[in-house]
């Protein structure tokens, strides 16, 4: 049924039932202070939540077509290309990276294998050599870079996030085993199936949809966000400093960072499209008679491949084949089986195999508190309707 909250600027659509979602979902703007977002869920394949609210930018409301980039959510669309190449044979997981892509052979990484990459234990987790913002934009710069870079020297680099690099890596494979890049990759062989409002840069027509990321007051720049002797580990500067990846002027709203294929952060999408795919992974990768994956390859996604407490930022991560796993944090909602992957500043996208069902919540404002009451009682709802 159509909904339209009396108190808070949000509507959209329920199934009955699932109200409770909304009106918790009202109160994120009513006592959580709330700037613009959205939240959708599918159950056992059909749309039961589909809500937005708020501002998608200063001059405009969020609409039900408001596009938003997802930031790190990319990477669990990441997840699904190169599962889709692995089922098909194309790339094995315990293959050295370089039988694919030679030139990554480079300064002694001959022995680093796919699945040390799709894990987040590559050992390079950033960039040594320095950057600027527009170099972003240049997949094949990044490419050339991480091919000749050896790894790095801190064996914490091997058990800690690979933010952004790990797209660039991943993108690197899909484009020489299958010679499609990864934006075409996506769009063809899954969001094009599915029939996904998401892509891996965005088409020029789609950009007056996009909504403006802005900072929460929590979000600190980087010079004065970490402490100095983070900011002294040259690990950690080629992380999240080279450059900063959240500097006051955002670059992840200009149209160069919107149409540039950042395959570990530059995805852009509505929460609907997200909560379609993860509900078609949370049901074994087929949703209204489209395959997208296989039963056994979801399952291969989802076995654990590392886990650990990064030693950079001090947060507890755990991934399968790219999709991100359930910690004690409980990030992805109170079902222990979740997997999916959050996005910084706030966004969480996910599926609950038992459950089968699969969410997403996408906002505009980011904050950096990792307790983010936004999601948590969206998904506490939706969990006590579904459980």
């Amino acid at each position: 049924m159509n909904w339209r909250s009396q108190s808070a600027p949000a509507q959209g659509y329920v199934a009955p039932g699932f109200e409770a979602v909304a009106e918790e979902f009202a109160r994120n703007f009513t006592i959580r202070n709330d700037v613009g977002a959205a939240f959708a869920a599918t159950h056992h394949g059909q749309l039961v939540v589909d809500l937005w609210g708020g501002n998608a930018a200063p001059d405009r409301p969020w609409e039900a077509d408001t596009l938003q980039i997802i930031y790190s959510g990319t990477k669990g669309l990441l997840a699904g290309c190169i599962l889709k190449l692995i089922e098909r044979g194309r790339i094995n997981l315990d293959a050295p990276v370089a039988r694919y892509w030679p030139e990554f052979a480079q300064a002694g990484k001959e022995r680093v294998l796919v699945r040390h990459v799709t894990s987040h234990s590559a050992g390079l987790p950033g960039i040594a050599s320095t950057l600027n913002a527009a170099d972003y934009t240049d997949y094949e710069r990044m490419e050339h870079l991480l091919a000749a870079q050896p790894l790095a020297q801190d064996p914490n680099a091997f058990h800690c996030y690979h933010p952004i690099t790990i797209g660039w890596m991943v993108g690197a494979l899909i484009r020489r085993v299958d010679g499609r890049p990864l934006g075409r990759f996506f769009a063809e062989e899954i969001a094009e199936p599915l029939g996904l409002e998401a892509w891996i840069g965005l088409p020029e027509a789609f950009e007056p949809r996009v909504g403006k990321i802005e900072l929460g007051s929590d979000m600190l720049p980087f010079e004065v966000g970490f402490s100095p002797e983070q900011r002294s580990d040259p690990v950690f500067i080629s992380v999240w400093g080279n450059p900063p990846l959240f500097p006051t002027e955002l670059p992840w709203n200009t149209r160069a960072y919107h149409a540039a294929e950042i395959g570990g952060a530059g995805g852009i999408a509505t929460a609907r499209a997200m909560a379609r795919y993860y509900g078609c992974m949370a049901m074994g990768g087929t949703v209204d008679g489209v395959e997208i994956l296989k039963p056994e390859t979801v399952a291969l996604g989802r076995a654990e491949q590392s886990r650990f407490m990064d030693p950079y930022i001090a947060e507890a991560m755990a991934f399968g084949v790219g999709w991100a796993l359930q910690t004690p944090q409980g990030r992805f909602g109170p079902a222990p089986d979740a997997f999916g992957h959050s996005g910084a500043g706030g966004s969480i996208h996910a599926g609950w195999p038992t459950e089968g069902v699969g969410f997403s919540y996408i906002m505009n404002q980011m904050r950096a508190d990792p307790e983010d009451l936004r999601s948590r009682h969206l998904l506490k709802r939706l969990y006590e309707i579904v459980h």
